[in-house]
This record gives structure tokens, sequence and C-alpha cells, in this order.
């Protein structure tokens, strides 16, 4: 069974604000999607995929390591000169 809470709208700047509980464990400036169907009204994160850093995964193995940025350079091709059968 799913909790329920009450939240408050009240007005910021020209706009209305609705504040929910920390209760929901939402952090703060976390972008959210607003659906209304019928005058009901859903919230979700709009980014729910959970992102993973791979930034670091070339020192867990030993044998990997970083490629250098000139070995992704590729020159340009001639695409008329190709073979194409």
């Amino acid at each position: 069974m799913s909790e329920e809470y009450r939240a408050k709208i009240f007005k910021s700047g020209n706009s209305l604000a609705l504040r929910l509980p920390k209760a929901l464990g939402l952090k703060e400036g976390t972008e959210m999607i607003v659906r209304e169907d019928r005058g009901t009204f859903s919230f979700q994160p709009a980014d729910s995929r959970r992102k993973i850093d791979i930034s670091k995964f070339a020192g867990k193995y030993p044998g990997l390591q970083p490629l250098p940025r000139e070995d992704f350079d590729d020159p340009p091709r001639d695409w008329h000169l190709l073979d194409r059968s």
C-alpha cells in the first residue's frame, strides 16, 4: 500500500508552487514532470533513469587504459571514391 501525504500550494512570485514533504526523499533542484488527467495530477522525476559514472572504470582493470584523444581522430573520407560493390 502506498503512503499518502498532504502538500500545500502557495504563491511564489507570479506562479503557484507546491511544497512537497521531505519524507518523499526528493532533492532540491530535481526537475519533475507533472501530468494532469481529468483533474488528477501525477508527478515523476524528469530523468527517472539512474546515471552511472563510468569515468573511473579505466583504473579498475589493470590492462585497461584510456585511449589518447588522437586515436579518435578520423581523417575525412572521399565517399565518392569508395567501391560500392
